[in-house]
């Protein structure tokens, strides 16, 4: 009996959700559950502000593909290529497994659950921005440092002429 070891195949993006509850479906008909074990669309959870709200969302880090772990046999290897809505393996001619820093990076980046969602701050350095909250409402300023760990911006704000450092939560400012 081989080792089981992870694949990659290319889905329909968009459908990567779809496509895993049908092939794990498939498996659990075929009875071909010790060949294929795992089957995993990796997503992270990003916190965004709209329209005022925050809303927390799951976003796809490899939109397009899915991440399986099987045993590869002619049954399994079948059972796979012929669900609806897969392409193909990654691989030149057949199916390369992936490498072990590339599964612990994958595996964590998708079963880990951070207790804080990473934030998607759209800035950058240089780019100018007006604040729209708080007390520098309406003053234009322009972004120095970008912190996406703690959904900050520091800014340089002209007041009266002087250059003044001020930093503010990201939800605060919008691009000019």
């Amino acid at each position: 009996m081989a080792d089981k070891q992870w694949y990659v195949v290319r889905v329909q993006s968009g459908r990567e959700d779809k496509v895993k509850e049908s092939l794990e479906k498939r498996v659990r008909a075929a009875g071909l559950e010790a060949f294929v074990t795992q089957v995993i669309v990796p997503s992270e959870k990003i916190s965004e502000i709209k329209a005022g709200k925050k809303t927390v969302r799951e976003r796809k880090v490899y939109p397009g593909y899915l991440m399986i772990e099987m045993e590869m046999n002619e049954k399994a290897w079948f059972l796979v290529r012929e669900t609806p809505g897969i392409g193909d393996f990654l691989g030149t001619d057949a199916p390369s497994p992936m490498e072990p820093h590339e599964v612990a990076k994958m595996l964590n980046a998708s079963l880990e659950t951070p207790e804080k969602p990473t934030q998607k701050i759209e800035f950058k350095k240089g780019d100018s921005v007006r604040i729209k909250e708080g007390p520098f409402e309406n003053f234009d300023g322009v972004v120095q440092e970008v912190i996406p760990e703690k959904g900050l911006v520091n800014l340089i704000v002209t007041i009266f002429g002087r250059a003044t450092p001020v930093q503010l939560e990201y939800w605060q400012i919008e691009a000019v």
